[in-house]
């Protein structure tokens, strides 16, 4: 199929764009990597009114590092994420998720951005980054406000970004002393969506006492999910294998899993269980001294 028709605008600035979108009146839809958003055009899951491209936005694109946060942009490619030595460095999980980002040529073109703005509920970036705790900014002509991920994400492919504002950059804040992060997933074929996924992030103190836990999983609810419960049993105690496996139940009251024709509810909780204990074993592995 081809697209329905539809205008184009090849914005240059982001006031253009957030111009664009608010006269748009919820018709209007951004573009930067397209690698979900083309097909979805093709197949006329989607049919805009008017289509703001922002690849010629220099503004959104880059990674830095300020104050206490590491900043990507919304349009920076996966691909240069990944090679990123400042994302090596201080949000290591995210580079582990972006690895199992589709391939190498949907990487090339694929946005940090574009995947959270989409919010599949099985994306390997905003599982990662809802580990760390990260927030987004949202500007529109009103303005810029920042949203926790936690506040963010909505439900299946749903979002508290507003129909007139455009995500324009993601926060990572910093964290000090060592962090050790695991990341596992299953999938149908190396680079598809996770059929479930398990990310996490442990941090000791000098005695050995857990003062940082995260988990999330991902594929297994209709968005990512931070399991709290199993966060406060780890934080505060010394964690070993018997006190992650021991935690691990928490996981089952904290998911409502769906089933489709690549896995039952019963199977993602299963593997959810399986893949949180290898990622916390993981970063518990990294984070001791």
């Amino acid at each position: 199929m081809k697209p329905a028709k539809f205008d184009y605008i090849l914005a240059e600035s982001v006031d253009q764009v957030v111009e664009a979108l608010d006269k748009g009146a919820g018709e209007a839809i951004v573009i930067a990597g397209g690698q979900t958003l083309m097909p979805m055009l093709a197949m006329r899951l989607a049919r805009p009114a008017l289509v703001v491209d922002i690849n010629h936005v220099a503004e959104l694109s880059g990674i830095e590092v300020v104050g206490d946060e590491l900043i990507i942009k919304a349009c920076t490619r996966q691909a240069d994420a990944l090679a990123s030595p400042l994302i090596q460095r201080h949000v290591p999980l995210l580079a582990k998720a972006i690895a199992f980002v589709g391939h190498q040529q949907t990487r090339n073109r694929g946005t940090v951005g574009g995947s959270l703005s989409h919010a599949d509920p099985a994306s390997e970036i905003p599982l990662a980054a809802l580990t760390l705790d990260a927030s987004v900014s949202l500007r529109s002509v009103a303005g810029t406000r920042v949203v926790a991920l936690a506040d963010y994400f909505l439900g299946p492919m749903m979002t508290a970004r507003a129909d007139n504002e455009v995500l324009v950059a993601v926060h990572f804040p910093l964290r000090a002393g060592p962090v050790g992060t695991g990341f596992h997933e299953v999938s149908e074929r190396r680079g598809d969506f996770a059929v479930v996924a398990a990310a996490a992030v442990i941090a000791l103190n000098g005695d050995g006492i857990c003062r940082t836990a995260a988990l999330a999983i991902g594929g297994a609810h209709g968005m990512p999910r931070r399991i709290a419960a199993l966060e406060d049993r780890l934080r505060g105690s010394r964690i070993d294998a018997h006190a992650i496996r021991s935690a691990l139940p928490e996981i089952a009251g904290a998911l409502e899993p769906g089933a489709d024709q690549h896995a039952d509810g019963a199977y993602r909780l299963r593997v959810a269980a399986i893949l949180a204990e290898r990622a916390l074993l993981d970063a518990l592995g990294e984070a001791a001294p």
